[in-house]
Parts: structure tokens; sequence; C-alpha cells
């Protein structure tokens, strides 16, 4: 038994709205698909990427797993990494391995004939999730209006907005933001915002204890994650949990991270794939930590199950989209939590719609 077959494409998909956060405006997202084959059994991964991330699985991976047993998941991991030495490790190249290795974990929970939950080891029965989106190009209307869809429609009682307009310089008008969330979302429900790094350390403290005000828990990038100080300096001086991780393409990377945050976030569609994803988990419970799944909803369900230490999994706006037209087995969030494997279906549960997909594609 091997993996004798590795096939890559990618897709550019419009959003249904124009979006941006703190410190970046988009109107489209690329996903690139990983099917790896072994006999007539297909395993499907991707990540969220450039479509160039596509062309790394194909110039500098393929020919490492091809051949190889694709009982072996995290040999083949270690492969890919010494393969991209010299191509630099973090991430685009990062991304491309994410998208094999989670292709891989399905591929052998396939040939087994297991759901992943049931390979991997089920901690939990439900995964918790929150609704993520709330961009800062939404007028108040439209984002009202996904929030209570998402508290009072579905039943998620944890909802995430962007803020820091402008690199910052928006401050009132991100306070406005938050207060109108809290007004569309009531009292009880759980408030989270996302800066992406967006402030500097003295407004990112400013802004923490402004947001008590309105029952905000949870601080995302208050400041760049690639300021480890300023983010425990925030934490520090702030009520609501703060939190990072999202950009971390290399285990090193969270063992930094782990002593600065409230609750480590890792994404398995950048950071190496679930095989890395599972070994941030471990870390941050050795830190006495939570994680949070970032982004990629389907892709983090099952492992998200696996793990002790898990708060939740972010149901993004634009990837749940994606992950729902594009894939079939997308799983319902109603009720705010996710039962993976509960279908009984092998691996992850979803396959791809080859069809749907083609007028999107790109590579």
């Amino acid at each position: 038994m091997k993996v004798d077959r590795l096939d890559v494409t990618a897709y550019t998909v419009p959003t249904d709205a124009p979006e941006a956060d703190g410190t970046y405006a988009w109107d489209e997202t690329t996903v690139v698909v990983v099917e790896a084959r072994s006999g007539t059994t297909t395993g499907l991964g991707w990540t969220y990427a450039p479509a160039g991330a596509g062309s790394v699985v194909r110039d500098l991976l393929r020919d490492r797993v091809l051949g190889r047993s694709p009982m072996d998941v995290a040999g083949t991991n270690e492969t890919m990494g010494r393969a991209v030495r010299n191509a630099g490790r973090p991430g685009l190249v990062s991304c491309a391995i994410s998208a094999v290795d989670i292709a891989l974990w399905d591929l052998k929970a396939r040939l087994l004939e297991l759901p992943l939950t049931r390979l991997i080891g089920a901690v939990h029965e439900t995964v918790p999730v929150y609704g993520s989106g709330g961009f800062t190009t939404y007028h108040d209307t439209h984002l009202a209006t996904q929030l209570t869809g998402w508290v009072h429609g579905q039943g998620i009682e944890r909802v995430k907005i962007k803020i820091g307009e402008a690199w910052g310089r928006a401050f009132e008008r991100d306070l406005a933001r938050v207060r109108h969330a809290r007004d569309a979302i009531g009292p009880h429900a759980e408030l989270y915002v996302d800066a992406n790094g967006a402030y500097n350390r003295k407004q990112a403290v400013r802004m923490g204890h402004a947001l008590a005000e309105s029952g905000v828990g949870w601080f995302e990038e208050p400041v760049s994650s690639d300021d480890p100080d300023g983010l425990r300096i925030v934490r520090d001086l702030v009520v609501c949990d703060v939190t990072a991780g999202e950009y971390g393409y290399l285990l090193p990377y969270f063992a930094r991270l782990a002593p600065v945050v409230d609750c480590l976030q890792a994404d398995a569609t950048r950071c190496g794939g679930l095989t890395v994803w599972l070994r941030a988990a471990a870390l941050a419970e050795a830190m006495g930590l939570e994680i949070s799944a970032h982004g990629a909803p389907h892709a983090h369900a099952h492992a998200g199950a696996c793990v002790p230490n898990l708060r939740h999994l972010e149901w993004f706006h634009d990837h749940a989209r994606i992950e729902s037209t594009l894939f079939t087995g997308a799983l319902d969030p109603t009720g705010g939590a996710v039962r993976p494997g509960a279908s009984g279906a092998p691996g992850h549960g979803m396959s791809f719609r080859h069809e749907t997909a083609t007028p999107y594609r790109v590579l």
C-alpha cells in the first residue's frame, strides 16, 4: 500500500461582499486543494493561500510523497519539512505542506474505514464553535444581520468582529461598532474582537479597557503577534483574554507565543497540517492553556474533538461558505457546536465537488 497519486488544484472564489480587517482588505479567497490517492481511495486536504502554494506541492513535495506508505503520515510530514529547507519553510511553503498533510490524514482514515475522530482518538463528542466575520467594511445593518443570524438564528452564543480599522486610526468607530454588536446580540452572548495586529501597545491597552465596558471577553492580536513582549504587556493589563497564533508556521513559534497569551490559536492549514496542529495543542496543554482552531472549520473539527484543552473552533464566514459550497459533508453549527464523526463517514467526511469548483479554477 502506497501513495500513488498526488493532485493539486487551486480555486479563487469571490467574497459575497467586500471584506477587510484592521490591516488588510480583500474581495476574493483562494483555496488550494490536494487529493492524495492510494489505489481507489482518495484523501482530501486544503489550505487558504495563493495558488503558488499549489506549485510548491507540484514542484517540491509531490516526488517526496509518492511511493510512501499512507499509514506513515508523521514520517511523510517530516520528509516534506526536510525537502523545503532551501525554499524557506514559513509562509507559502508551510501552507503547501499543510494541505498535503491534511489529505494524508484523510486518506489514512478512509483506508482504515474510520472517522478521523476514531483514528486520532476522541476526547469530546461535540466541538464548540464561534461565528466569525463582522468585517470593518460592513455597514451597521449588515453587521447586525450577520451577528443576529448566528446568535438568534442558529443559537451560536459566541461571535467575533474585526476592529483596528485603518491600522488602528479609527478608534472611535471601532468602539461604536463594538457597542452596536453588543446591542445586536444582547447581554448574554459572548462577544469577541480581532484587531489583526493593528494597534500599538498603548492603543491596545486603552482599547482593552474600553472593551471591558461592552463585556468583550476575547481580544485577538491586539498588537502584532511578532511582538510577544507587547502581547504580554497587553495581556497583563486588560481584563479580556488576549489571544494569538494564527500566523504560526512552525512549532517553535507556538512555544514563543504560549507564555504571553491567555489562549493559543493555531491553524492546521498553515502550521504544517494536523500533524503539527496536534503538537501545538499538546504544547499549549503543557503550558496550562487552551487552544482555539483558526479558520478552515472542517479541516479542524475532527482534530479539535481529540484534544482535551480545546476551547473552540472558528466558524469563519469566508471559509465556512467555501467549504459548504465546494465540498460535500459540511457540518451544521446550529446550537453552537458541531459533532465531527457522528455520521460514521470515514476520514473528515468531506468530498470535493469538482464540477461546482471548475468555474473558479486558477491552477
